[in-house]
């Protein structure tokens, strides 16, 4: 039964979000993915009920700073390590699909 406001998920909602994530999920999956995509996102609007108006925002909320290691060079992957998951390669690098067109200027 769905709470008051919950949104409804269906199994096909799931197998869409799986292929985008690129998940192989089984059909025993799908009906407890969606109950707990559905929950997670009924969560989400009672994020939106909050009253906000008088909150400045944050850049971060504490004072504390990023610590980070200096950007240093170092060894580097081998080229079949960082392709290996690549859906799409060609003579060495990702190829992608293009989203541009060609004419005109940016």
């Amino acid at each position: 039964m769905d709470e008051p406001n919950r949104p409804t998920v269906t199994p096909d909602d799931v197998r869409r979000v799986a292929r985008l994530g690129r998940l192989s999920l089984g059909e025993d999956e799908l009906g407890p993915f969606a109950e707990q995509l559905g929950a997670v996102l009924a969560y989400f609007g009672q994020l939106d009920e909050l009253d906000v108006a008088e909150v400045e925002p944050l850049f971060h909320p504490s004072d504390h700073h990023s610590v980070t290691r200096p950007d240093e060079p170092g060894d580097t992957l081998p080229p079949s390590a960082a392709l290996g998951n690549a859906p799409r390669r060609r003579d060495g690098f990702f190829e992608v699909p293009k989203v541009l067109d060609s004419g005109g200027s940016a």
